[in-house]
């Protein structure tokens, strides 16, 4: 027996990690708002658009290549059509990601050209967006793939997610 970490310990420590990153984001971004976002703030700023641009687009990755092939093969509809609109839920998060990074890039620099309004209400919904499809991964698709998964397939993606974020963690971090 291995102490690397299960592919699900994985996933749902990033979920409990997005979670706070969301909260962070709503949090500065509520600053940004009301023009008091400080030095200390933009650096929480850059670190939290770093993770969404890192963190959270591996996390669908890995969700992309471990957990929705084996809930495609299912002879269930409803599983087959939540996973369907789970990978589409990924490209609007990516679509949403990409429309609201350029302001808190922005924001993150000192510069207030952008619209503090629409970049408020573009995170509320980029929240909610996420927030709905992590339940729907934590209620249905999760629970599914736990029982789909056979140990060997579990196992080689446990292993090859411990060793990538080895890698990871061994980089010097960019500034």
């Amino acid at each position: 027996m291995t102490s690397t970490p299960a592919l699900f310990d994985f996933l749902d420590r990033s979920h409990q990690e997005l979670q706070r990153q969301l909260g962070a984001l709503r949090r500065l971004v509520g600053a940004v708002a009301d023009d008091a976002l400080d030095a200390a703030g933009r650096d929480e700023l850059k670190r939290t658009i770093a993770w969404f641009n890192r963190e959270a687009r591996q996390h669908h990755l890995d969700e992309e290549h471990h957990v929705f092939p084996p809930l495609l093969q299912s002879t269930d509809a409803h599983v087959v059509q939540t996973t369907l609109r789970l990978r589409q839920d990924h490209g609007w998060i990516e679509e949403n990601w990409l429309e609201l990074e350029p302001s808190l890039e922005a924001a993150a620099g000192g510069y207030s050209w952008f619209d503090r309004d629409t970049l408020a209400q573009g995170v509320e919904v980029f929240e909610q967006l996420y927030i709905d499809h992590l339940t729907l991964e934590e209620s249905l698709a999760y629970p599914e793939a736990r029982a789909r998964i056979d140990p060997t397939t579990l196992a080689r993606a446990s292993a090859e997610m411990a060793q990538r974020r080895a890698q990871r963690e061994a980089r010097p971090a960019k500034r």
